[in-house]
């Protein structure tokens, strides 16, 4: 079990612990000391990104402070999607990238997400020997000589790196004319790129969400809450929006109809597109247990097995990686193209989608809605102290309901591992039913917390 690190990072609201400048400085000198190289001449060196919150300058300092202490150079990239630090860790030949983000949460959260030199989030075994020594009360004592201290350094234009690697992505010649498209940003870590790499594109482009101002992301914006882009897409009459979230790894769609559009579809698109074209490696798709089973019997009407996991982009990957299957993601819109990237990406699964709708003229409503999905209930119930999961009058409850469904639908209770809830999903052919079960979870977790 890990201390700190959840499914993504550590994460919490910010200037409360966990999230406070002291421990920042902590998990950079723990950092450091587990995954720094120095030899050959080496200088061991890690590249800090951020999004949009008022508290990234805080923890961006903090970790930079610790970083340089133990004698790694400091490259500060300053607000760009979590995937653009994925991708520019490997670019520049850094031994970890470290992203300050709490992705879809609101701006009084911040996260801290580590990568390692190959662009992957870090494996759990390696996040607990960090955990480690953020606990020892030597780690003060590991620092080097002074004449060993890091240098840190602010690169320009990293953001034009990152979109020159999203365009080469597409095939050569791909344009999006004539194409309207909504672009909204969350007020996030994309709110520059994602605007400029569609006009680039040549799509007449209309944006929102791109006005940060440290307190506004996620704001009634972005890929959680979709409602302002639905309406935008309506009055501007455009073919299609786009919504990423706060750190720009995750994408939900708004189609010419208003109608949102989720993972799950998104899948079904490219899952059935690459397999056409024989680019899907095993003709499979990996995804984790929360996505809808009207995706799993699309999929295998085309031939193609789905796989799942737990919930996390974390677990996604890691299954991908076992097999080197190239397509995986989650209902809630992180995607991921091993072929391009090593974690979700939301812009590039954007234009990705983009150039398969440009292709021919049906309507993005025809092209996205490929499945109906049976009715799935998602509900979250927040608790304070120990998670009432642990009980075992809920547990009674859960198992009961489990064997009333029977084959009629199934049920997922599990504890987020970025927030202190607990999410209670159902699906099955029978809203009513699974309305019902629900609510009969909620009611059990409610009373026990």
């Amino acid at each position: 079990m890990r201390k700190y690190f959840g499914t993504d990072g550590i994460r919490g609201q910010a200037n409360t612990f966990p999230m406070t400048a002291p421990m920042a400085m902590r998990v950079a000198m723990a950092t450091a000391l587990v995954l720094k190289q120095e030899e050959n001449g080496h200088r061991p060196r890690v590249l800090i990104g951020k999004d949009t919150r008022l508290s990234g300058y805080m923890i961006e300092q903090a970790m930079t402070a610790g970083f340089l202490a133990m004698g790694m150079d400091v490259i500060l990239a300053g607000p760009l999607p979590t995937p653009a630090i994925a991708m520019l860790t490997r670019s520049l030949r850094a031994d970890a990238g470290v992203m300050i983000s709490a992705s879809h949460n609101p701006y009084q959260d911040n996260g801290i997400k580590i990568f390692s030199a190959d662009g992957f989030k870090l494996p759990d075994q390696v996040e607990q020997e960090i955990e480690a020594w953020m606990d020892r009360e030597d780690l003060d004592t590991q620092v080097p000589a002074t004449d060993k201290l890091g240098k840190a350094t602010r690169l320009e234009d990293l953001g034009g790196r990152y979109n020159e690697f999203l365009k080469s992505s597409l095939s050569k010649g791909m344009n999006f004319k004539g194409m309207k498209i909504v672009v909204d940003a969350a007020n996030g870590a994309a709110y520059k790129i994602a605007p400029q790499i569609f006009w680039e594109l040549e799509a007449d482009v209309v944006s929102i969400g791109v006005t940060p101002n440290g307190r506004n992301i996620n704001d009634k914006v972005g890929a959680t809450s979709v409602e302002a882009l639905q309406a935008k897409v309506l009055e501007e009459k455009a073919d299609l929006g786009i919504a990423l979230d706060g750190d720009a790894d995750r994408l939900i769609l708004v189609d010419e109809t208003g109608e949102k559009i989720d993972g799950d579809q998104i899948l079904a698109l490219l899952g059935s597109y690459l397999s056409a074209s024989g680019q899907l490696y095993k003709n499979t798709v990996v995804a984790t247990v929360m996505s809808n089973l009207g995706l799993e019997r699309f999929l295998k009407e085309k031939g193609i097995t789905l796989l799942r996991t737990p919930v996390g982009d974390r677990y996604v990957v890691e299954e991908m990686r076992k097999e080197g299957f190239n397509l995986g993601g989650e209902q809630s819109g992180h995607m991921i193209m091993s072929d391009f990237g090593t974690t979700g990406d939301g812009l590039l699964t954007a234009l990705q989608v983009v150039s398969i709708l440009a292709q021919n003229s049906k309507k993005p409503s025809e092209q996205l809605r490929l499945f109906n999905p049976l009715p799935q209930l998602l509900k979250n119930v927040r608790y304070t102290n120990t998670t009432p999961l642990e009980r075992q009058d809920v547990q009674e409850v859960i198992e009961q309901i489990k064997a009333d469904l029977n084959e009629k639908g199934r049920i997922l209770v599990r504890a987020s591992g970025t927030e202190p809830v607990i999410r209670v999903m159902a699906e099955g052919d029978d809203h009513n039913l699974i309305e019902e079960v629900v609510n009969r979870i909620c009611t059990a977790l409610e009373e026990a917390s």
